[in-house]
């Protein structure tokens, strides 16, 4: 590949790249104050947000340090989160070139999310994916991600309690909006996610396991549930 190519690939990138990062800055701007909240400063937050990039993973990872977790109990919930990304990276993979350096490989692995991978597929139907085009997204979507997430710290600093407490309620909306949509288009879905809220209440009141950190529950639920409706239901090809 040319450079010339490589430039105008990149630039495509970082075009395509723009609106994803305006939302991600939005919603790590929330992230930012359950940031606050485990006692993180602007910078720690920055880098926390720089090397997950990940909201459910971050928003596990933070609210596990406001329960005090212990590390082993963090790094478990973390990698339980975000394994999807393993499957996107190994998916993503098969439509890079065969001769592909390792390198750029490892590189556009670190920098992959739901709606990056999202686009960069949508890409790979005009043929072999250039990793040119993910660096000009990652470029400007993580480092939107991060300093939303530390401008979220600076206000939950500054702002009323009151006031952060509401924008605390604006990552639980974050995480209905993800889920409705598709748990409207499939019952499984939707019965998985009812399942998940019911079990995790319960798991909050019955004895002995309440005493678990809500970190260690998590992880359970997470195993087990998933689980069992891949055993139950597991996807077929077609779906696939």
């Amino acid at each position: 590949m040319n450079v010339k190519m490589n430039k105008s690939v990149f630039l495509q990138g970082l075009r395509d790249g723009v609106p994803i990062g305006l939302g991600y800055f939005a919603v790590a701007f929330s992230l930012g104050i359950i940031a606050q909240k485990a006692g993180l400063s602007a910078f720690q937050g920055f880098i926390a947000s720089f090397f997950n990039v990940a909201s459910a993973g971050e928003n596990a990872l933070f609210n596990s340090m406001i329960e005090q977790a212990t590390y082993v109990e963090v790094a478990v919930i973390t990698f339980v989160v975000n394994a999807r990304y393993f499957l996107m990276s190994c998916s993503l993979s098969q439509h890079f070139d065969p001769n592909t350096k390792f390198f750029h490989r490892l590189l556009v692995g670190f920098g992959i999310t739901d709606e990056i991978f999202g686009i960069s597929i949508a890409k790979a139907r005009e043929g072999y994916v250039n990793p040119w085009y993910n660096y000009g997204a990652i470029l400007i979507s993580v480092p939107l991600w991060s300093l939303g997430t530390s401008l979220g710290i600076i206000a939950g600093n500054i702002l009323p309690v009151r006031v952060v407490s509401a924008l605390s309620v604006a990552l639980y909306g974050m995480f209905i909006a993800i889920i409705i949509p598709p748990a409207k288009k499939n019952l499984v879905i939707a019965i998985a996610v009812a399942v998940s809220f019911i079990s995790s209440y319960v798991c909050g009141i019955i004895p002995v396991v309440r005493e678990l950190s809500g970190g260690t529950r998590t992880i359970i639920l997470t195993i087990v549930i998933s689980a069992i409706i891949a055993i139950i239901k597991p996807v077929d090809e077609e779906q696939k």
